[in-house]
């Protein structure tokens, strides 16, 4: 026969101590970012890792933090110099944070940023650190181009594989090899290794599929730029930029040159689509542009924060990622996350006051905005009763977005979260959303609530 049965021991993971350990919300305390500029302008001369330090030490001079404080550091690049592949650790060795500071690069196309916050959300909500920089980098003004696959061998198979010693020997590296494989390079592509697709030519695609005409795409773009204009005229963006001096110059930069007065629907109607030249209707003008800058937050435990005597901007209450097909649903992430999130949550999109979404293409935002309001959709493809919900224009990108501030791809989710934030606080809104679509259907959503 058996014995009576022990009672368990309590642990740490009882059904009370795991809501006590709950109690410790991720805080953002704040966020900041170097001034979005457009490749090959103001930050043509700085490699990468110059503009993540320059958002690490901007963001912890502001607020006093020492930086003994900090337990790692964590960045998106999606397209880092091959001198730098580790840019955070650059970026944080370059801003003078004590090298006993790890740091780690992480990537995940346009929402590298989200990311790499989520990912410091995690590791302070299983108690693994205390305060974390999480952020992004990216320059597109001397990106990486690469020589041809011939030229590759030959210089590898010269100095470093088969490294021959006499001329006959490295001469004979040079077989098969024209005039053209030295002179030629590879041409730079954004494309999508698995379908071989550009990311402009699905957003043709999106459009002609669900029917989403030119002269909305351009009508939006023009929403966008307006209202960057009236931010940057109103100061929203004061408290965000941090001033770059740049090096070995009296020149301070302080101001986005993105956005664009003269950015009218009329106008941009008359720029012919690149991708598609006969039926496209995505063009230059309503999609984002390649763009150089940086951008960092500061996260930690809320029993830290009133430790230190912070005030946090926000607390991260929930995220949520999701990957959809990449030929149809590439650039349909939000939708599909921020159904993910709420799902989470047992909320609605009515629950939420702010939406931030990335701006890849104003026919990306209509295709996301259509499909959330659309029954079919909500029924087909989320597992909905009907509808995700329907979304106030209002409520989203007040401030405008990557179409008309910049993109650039690792940082664009910092800006994002600090963006959201702030206008929580301004709008006395209780929660918000941040959210975007990456290359490979990969989506992300942020759910925020107010400190």
């Amino acid at each position: 026969m058996s014995g009576p049965k022990k009672k368990p021991k309590e642990n740490n993971m009882t059904p009370k101590n795991r809501s006590q350990k709950n109690m410790n919300r991720i805080a953002v305390i704040d966020g900041c970012r170097t001034p979005f500029l457009r490749s090959g302008t103001g930050f043509s001369k700085l490699m990468g890792w110059k503009l993540g330090s320059y958002a690490i030490q901007g963001l912890l001079a502001r607020l006093g933090i020492s930086y003994d404080l900090i337990d790692q550091v964590i960045m998106g690049c999606v397209a880092p110099d091959i001198a730098t592949t580790n840019i955070a650790r650059e970026s944080a060795l370059g801003a003078g944070l004590p090298d006993t500071v790890p740091a780690h690069t992480c990537t995940v196309a346009c929402i590298s940023a989200n990311q790499a916050i989520t990912n410091a959300a995690a590791l302070i909500g299983s108690g693994h650190a205390d305060i974390i920089v999480a952020g992004g980098v990216e320059t597109f003004s001397d990106a990486d181009i690469r020589v041809s696959k011939k030229y590759r061998k030959f210089l590898l198979d010269l100095g470093m594989y088969k490294r021959p010693k006499t001329i006959m020997g490295k001469l004979a590296l040079l077989k098969g090899m024209t005039p053209l494989d030295f002179l030629k390079p590879e041409k730079p592509a954004i494309s999508e290794y698995s379908t071989g697709l550009i990311m402009g030519e699905n957003a043709d695609r999106l459009s002609k599929r669900l029917g989403i005409t030119r002269k909305r795409q351009d009508i939006y773009a023009e929403m966008s730029h307006k209202r960057a204009i009236q931010a940057q005229n109103n100061g929203q963006f004061d408290r965000d930029i941090i001033p770059v001096v740049l090096p070995g110059t009296d020149q301070v930069l302080y101001e986005d040159n993105g956005p664009r007065i003269d950015a009218t629907a009329i106008k941009l109607s008359g720029l012919k689509p690149p991708f598609d030249r006969k039926n496209g209707t995505v063009t230059a003008g309503n999609s984002s542009f390649l763009t150089d800058g940086a951008s960092a937050v500061l996260l930690m435990g809320e029993t830290k924060a009133k430790e230190l005597g912070l005030t946090p901007m926000a607390y991260i209450k929930s995220f949520a990622y999701s990957a959809q097909d990449p030929v149809e649903e590439l650039l349909l992430g939000p939708v599909f996350s921020i159904a993910k999130v709420l799902k989470k949550q047992s909320m609605s999109l009515d629950d939420i006051g702010v939406l931030e979404i990335h701006e890849a293409f104003a026919a990306q935002m209509l295709a996301n905005i259509d499909c959330i309001e659309s029954d079919e959709f909500g029924q087909k493809k989320l597992g909905l009763s009907k509808k995700l919900g329907s979304v106030d224009i209002k409520k989203l990108n007040l401030y405008g977005g990557s179409l008309s501030i910049g993109h650039p791809f690792g940082a664009t989710g910092a800006r994002l979260l600090t963006t959201c934030a702030r206008r929580m606080k301004a709008e006395n809104q209780q929660y918000g959303i941040v959210s975007g679509c990456a290359a490979g259907a990969v989506g992300s959503a942020i759910l925020l609530e107010n400190s």
